[in-house]
C-alpha cells in the first residue's frame, strides 16, 4: 500500500515501468455509481500521480486506465511509459514487442514523492 484516505488506496503494480493502481475504497462497480466525492478522491490522486510520474521519470507517454474486468471495483491505473519498454507502443497488456532492461530511477524515490504530494492535497 502507498496511501490511503477515506476514499481511496494506492498499490504499486509490480512491473518494468513505474505502475500504480489507484481503487475506489467502497466497492462501486463503475465509476458513474461513485459519489461525488471519490470520484473528485480519484481523479485528484490519478492528476497527482501522472504530474509526479512525469517530473520524476520523464517518461515518452502516461497511460491512464480503467476496466474493472477482473476485479470488478472502481480502479484507475497510471503508468510511465517509455519507448524502450518491452511492450510499447502496445498497452501493457498487449504484445510483448522487445525484450528490454530499463534503467530507471528507484520506485522507492518515486513513493515518497506521491506520497508527499498525496498528503499535500488530503491531509
Amino acid at each position: 500500500m502507498i496511501y490511503q484516505n477515506k476514499f481511496i488506496f494506492i498499490e504499486r503494480e509490480t512491473s518494468e515501468i513505474p505502475w500504480v493502481k489507484i481503487f475506489s475504497k467502497k466497492e462501486f462497480k463503475e465509476l458513474s455509481d461513485c459519489d461525488e466525492a471519490t470520484r473528485q478522491a480519484l481523479f485528484d490522486s490519478m492528476m497527482i500521480t501522472e504530474k509526479a510520474m512525469i517530473s520524476f521519470y520523464n517518461p515518452d507517454k502516461i497511460n491512464i486506465a480503467s476496466f474493472a474486468n477482473y476485479v470488478p471495483r472502481v480502479h484507475i491505473h497510471v503508468m510511465a511509459r517509455f519507448k524502450e519498454d518491452s511492450f510499447f507502443p502496445e498497452s501493457m497488456w498487449g504484445v510483448k514487442q522487445r525484450e528490454a532492461k530499463l534503467n530507471l530511477a528507484d520506485f522507492s524515490e518515486f513513493e515518497k514523492i506521491l506520497i508527499s504530494n498525496l498528503k499535500a492535497k488530503f491531509e
